[in-house]
């Protein structure tokens, strides 16, 4: 009976490994075969981020000769226009308007999981200097007793302002403003700082980047920094 149960047990766990697996490639993106494909932890008290922090992945994509070419009233505006183009020249299925769709979703997962302590997801999405640095806030912040609510009340626009490519590398920076409602309490549920009655308004500059000659499909965080 006993090794019934077990045996269910290990069923169940694997249909959730499989259901996370599938999430976070609908979130990051998905290979069609025909590809040539940190600074220091978010803090949600919006302290100044450093400039080397990571950055996320991004939706499925289509061919490009299969959508036709991009329009050009479809590219980002000024200098980032520029950058999309170099990028599309290593990778033509790359396609800023999915992108920027996906780094939304992105945004929204990395601010859920940084504050519930999510680490495998943030494992997903996260360069491995950033995904280190968020790794020791959230250690530190359990060490403490400490918990932080984050509630993502509205993403007021999410857009390209800058891309350009490095090599084999694409980056792109994609810039957030949203109203975010940021608690964190102490081990007695008592408010450290925030307050759950008051929405924040924020502006943050994420950085994405991927090996466009890679095999693994997805963008990942490499740097954020805040105007907040």
């Amino acid at each position: 009976m006993g090794e019934g149960i077990q045996f269910i047990e290990i069923i169940f766990f694997a249909m959730v490994a499989v259901f996370i697996i599938l999430r976070l490639r609908s979130v990051l993106g998905r290979r069609t075969g025909n590809e040539p494909p940190r600074t220091k932890p978010f803090v949600h008290g919006r302290t100044q981020q450093d400039e080397d922090d990571n950055v996320v992945s991004l939706p499925d994509r289509q061919r490009a000769d299969d959508s036709g070419p991009e329009p050009e009233s479809d590219l980002p505006l000024g200098t980032a226009a520029d950058g999309v183009r170099e990028i599309r020249a290593m990778d033509p299925t790359f396609q800023p308007d999915e992108f920027a769709a996906g780094a939304r979703t992105a945004y929204d997962m990395v601010l859920a999981s940084f504050a519930a302590g999510d680490v495998d997801t943030l494992r997903a999405l996260l360069d491995d200097d950033v995904y280190t640095n968020f790794q020791h806030a959230i250690a530190d912040r359990e060490s403490r007793g400490e918990t932080l609510e984050t509630t993502l009340v509205a993403v007021k626009t999410g857009d390209i302002v800058e891309a350009r490519a490095v090599g084999r590398m694409a980056e792109v920076t994609v810039k957030f403003v949203a109203e975010l409602v940021n608690v964190t309490r102490d081990k007695d549920g008592e408010v450290l700082s925030g307050d759950p009655r008051v929405v924040q308004n924020t502006t943050d500059y994420w950085t994405f980047a991927r090996d466009v000659r890679s095999s693994d499909p997805n963008w990942k965080l490499i740097a954020t920094r805040s105007e907040n």
